[in-house]
């Protein structure tokens, strides 16, 4: 498997129930610090907004967590990953705290992607109190350094480790046959091992709600989304935000506008303010880690659909809402599973009903009517997640991609390949 790269991307085709996503990708320094005891606070340049903080009750989980959404390899067919078995693998001391670890690809007060995956290790502290030792190293760049990384935390005595970026996965793969004592746990990949765990969710859902959100709010049915790479999890988002914004405004376009970068606040918000200046009235995003989309929306007082996380606070007037992840959500039953000696590796997708992706907070541009249509179909995804894929659907091109009635399978939207009619844009080859 090739290392990802900025400006190049490596498509990934997945047929079965495998999730795969694709986060950011470089980063510059490396740093580390360990968690304060339970009760401590996110940091303080996270501007966190309210109802974001780690749970308060310090009670750990009762033991025998289970988790809703997840299947041992042994249970996955070969094509998905699966294994021959799935062995339940040890890795919590015989004494003393857990130690647990998190690798960031950025910063995290990010305002994005790495601060979410920060306040679930927070929420993990928190929930587990003296029980758990947290630690994360942050701005850790892809290939040699992230597996001198790894093998670092290992020897610090760290016994599971979390991994948050796509461009990781070789070295974690790597890492995990050389310590099959240790519990390896890896967000948006797709490879798999004995201890190797695979996790993320059907953020499409509520980017779906988001897009309902942009439709509504644009007057011009104009619309601008900007995404990272053009690989399959952006793409899905990126359809499901323009079928979501045509089902309240069908006529309602929406300009694509890949970026090739995962995390470039000046980049982002040369290329918002670029759409603004050309007219598209309400601006949306995917797999781009920072707000400075926000911050271009903002200057200019245009209505903003966020990403990653709940930034409600900070974006004022122009906030609409967003898809937000709580990773905590897996990772806390996943550290009890450690806790109890239960803990086998398999592949986790989450979705609205379990809590894993959530609709972030209205802003004030969101009409009650808006509001009440958005929780309807949100109820709706909750009970058939990925249903929004639904035919009839045709893409950009004329061609239909789903006949009336017909769905996509699991597999399909996974390796999902084209733009939706209605999308300005192309996918450019690799």
């Amino acid at each position: 498997m090739k290392r990802m790269t900025k400006g190049k991307f490596v498509p990934v085709l997945l047929t079965a129930a495998l999730g795969i996503g694709l986060v950011a990708c470089g980063g510059d320094d490396s740093s580390t610090s360990t968690a304060a005891p339970a009760g401590s606070e996110a940091p303080a340049s996270s501007d966190a907004p309210e109802g974001s903080e780690a749970p308060t009750d310090t009670d750990a989980p009762a033991e025998g967590a289970t988790l809703a959404n997840f299947t041992a390899w042994a249970d996955l067919p070969a094509e998905a990953g699966g294994l021959d078995a799935s062995p339940v693998v040890d890795c919590a001391p015989e004494e003393g705290p857990l130690k647990a670890a998190w690798v960031y690809v950025g910063p995290t007060n990010d305002g994005g992607w790495t601060q979410t995956h920060d306040e679930a290790r927070l929420a993990v502290q928190e929930a587990f109190g003296d029980a758990v030792e947290t630690t994360y190293k942050e701005n850790v760049p892809e290939g040699p350094q992230t597996t001198q990384t790894v093998e670092d935390l290992i020897a610090d005595g760290n016994t599971v480790i979390f991994g948050t970026s796509f461009g990781f996965q070789d070295a974690f793969v790597e890492v995990a046959a050389a310590h099959p004592e240790v519990c390896f746990e890896f967000a948006t990949g797709y490879l798999s091992a004995p201890n190797l765990s695979q996790f993320y969710g059907a953020a499409e859902d509520t980017d779906y709600l988001t897009g309902m959100a942009a439709g509504a709010a644009s007057k011009t049915g104009k619309l601008a989304y900007l995404a990272s790479f053009p690989i399959p999890e952006v793409v899905r988002g990126a359809n499901a935000w323009t079928l979501g914004a045509q089902s309240v405004n069908p006529d309602a376009t929406v300009k694509v506008v890949w970026l090739n970068t995962w995390f470039d606040p000046a980049a982002e918000r040369k290329a918002a303010e670029a759409l603004i200046a050309e007219g598209y009235d309400v601006l949306g995003m995917k797999g781009i880690d920072s707000p400075s989309t926000g911050d271009a929306a903002l200057a200019a007082g245009v209505p903003w659909a966020g990403y990653n996380r709940d930034n409600s606070a900070n974006y004022g007037d122009v906030w609409l809402t967003a898809s937000s992840y709580h990773w905590d959500v897996y990772e806390i039953p996943r550290i009890q599973q450690i806790l109890d000696r239960q803990w086998t590796a398999g592949n986790y997708y989450g979705n609205i009903s379990d809590g894993f992706v959530k609709l972030a907070s209205f802003g004030d541009l969101v009409s009650e009517e808006t509001r009440a249509l958005i929780e309807a179909r949100t109820e709706e995804l909750a009970a058939a997640t990925g249903s929004q894929f639904t035919g009839p659907i045709m893409d950009n091109q004329g061609n239909e991609v789903l006949a009336d009635g017909v769905s996509h399978t699991f597999g399909e939207l996974m390796s999902m390949s084209y733009l939706v009619a209605g999308i300005d844009g192309e996918i450019p080859a690799s």
